[in-house]
């Protein structure tokens, strides 16, 4: 049986930065790091666009807002320190034409309010930075950026091993007890016993939060978003990110273009019910899952709110007309033939009984455990001070 001081369980980029964090204040401490994949990273953080973003979209107060702008500039020093390659390459928010400038302005004043660099820019300034965009109006973000987040996982799991402690792979928590004193996780891997255990699961965070006897306040529901990518012909139409206006009447940022710092240009994504909540793939299905979201209340409630926006993703998911006739709204030029499918990733989204999307994190102690039961972009790049956060929150129990 395995021994540590803390378990952390979920290996994707919260679970580790928290490992990082935890050990780098209490190099003393043994951690051991629970993943039920081969590999870290293996769901949202590897599936993820690779943005570091500003902060500009988020409530000025909310902990999205706090943590991202903090967050993001302990991701840039990490990198920096640690080999990881990433690039401030900069962003524009596009509004198409005049009834989207009202909205533009407001999330202009979120992001002088959250102290982001940004400008507004007309459509001359626009064209000189993103050439094939289409616009009225943009907001140029020069200290937005990308990163590949697999890759920085990777290397937090190197350092957690190199400073003694564990990352343990194929090691799904299958059982969860407590004694008088201790925590002890059954997993595929053998027992592992800790004095304090902190769930960073993810797209299954709720139901580990009930294993562990603190029900979650809302349910995880998947959200696949898929994506298509420029052909290298077509790559000179972005020089690096374009998005539009936010849609208010859809809690997602709309489809846009991506330079990945790997190489590429992604375009997407749309934002459709996956039918598993590791369904990457139109063909996934779990009936399990799938049974959990269509009976659940607040999926019903928030289906009657949405169906019109959600019906229109669901089109796109099968009609690549669809998808480009989206894509034209920020570059007239793109054509069908210019973009092939790419890669698809699923996002856990927590959704209240009542059918609100819980927009801002939530990161919940009881006993000696910490539940972290939503953690929506931008979580990856404030990563490492959510970490922060709930070492915080440990500290309060380790003493």
């Amino acid at each position: 049986m395995k021994e540590a001081d803390v378990a952390i369980i979920g290996g994707g980029i919260v679970g580790l930065a928290t490992a990082y964090q935890l050990l780098l204040r209490h190099p003393d401490k043994r951690v051991v790091v629970l993943e039920k994949e081969s590999s870290v990273g293996a769901h949202q953080t590897g599936h993820n666009s690779g943005v570091l973003h500003s902060g500009i979209y988020y409530k000025p107060g909310s902990l999205k807002a706090q943590n991202c702008r903090i967050g993001k500039r302990a991701m840039e020093a990490f990198c920096e320190s640690e080999g990881v390659p990433y690039d401030v390459c900069g962003k524009v928010i596009v509004a198409v034409d005049e009834s989207e400038v009202p909205r533009l302005e407001r999330i202009f004043e979120r992001g002088q309010a959250n102290e982001v660099a940004c400008e507004m820019i007309n459509r001359e300034r626009l064209h000189e930075l993103e050439p094939h965009a289409a616009g009225v109006q943009a907001i140029h973000v020069p200290e937005a950026g990308i990163v590949n987040y697999r890759r920085v996982g990777e290397r937090l799991a190197e350092i957690i091993q190199e400073r003694g402690s564990e990352v343990l792979c194929d090691a799904k928590v299958v059982g969860f007890q407590r004694d008088a004193r201790n925590i002890v996780l059954a997993t595929k891997q053998g027992d592992v016993t800790a004095n304090y255990a902190v769930n960073c699961c993810g797209l299954q965070s709720d139901r580990m939060s009930k294993m562990t006897g603190h029900k979650a306040d809302a349910k995880i529901l998947p959200f696949r978003g898929e994506f298509f990518e420029l052909k290298p012909e077509s790559e000179h139409l972005c020089r690096n990110l374009i998005y539009p206006v936010p849609d208010p009447s859809f809690p997602f940022l709309g489809v846009h273009f991506t330079r990945m710092i790997d190489g590429g240009i992604e375009c997407g994504p749309n934002a459709v019910l996956a039918f598993a909540r590791e369904g990457y793939r139109k063909t996934d299905i779990n009936i399990a899952d799938l049974v959990e979201t269509l009976t659940y209340s607040g999926f019903l409630r928030m289906a009657s709110k949405y169906w019109r926006v959600g019906a229109g993703e669901m089109w796109r998911s099968f009609s690549k007309a669809a998808f480009v006739k989206a894509l034209q709204r920020l570059m007239p030029e793109i054509r069908s033939e210019h973009i092939v499918p790419a890669r698809a990733g699923v996002r856990a989204q927590a959704i209240s009984p009542a059918g609100d999307m819980v927009d801002d994190f939530v990161i919940q102690a009881a006993d000696n455990v910490i539940n972290v039961n939503n953690a929506p972009s931008p979580a990856a790049t404030s990563s490492l001070n959510i970490g922060n956060i709930i070492v915080n929150k440990l500290d309060e129990q380790l003493g």
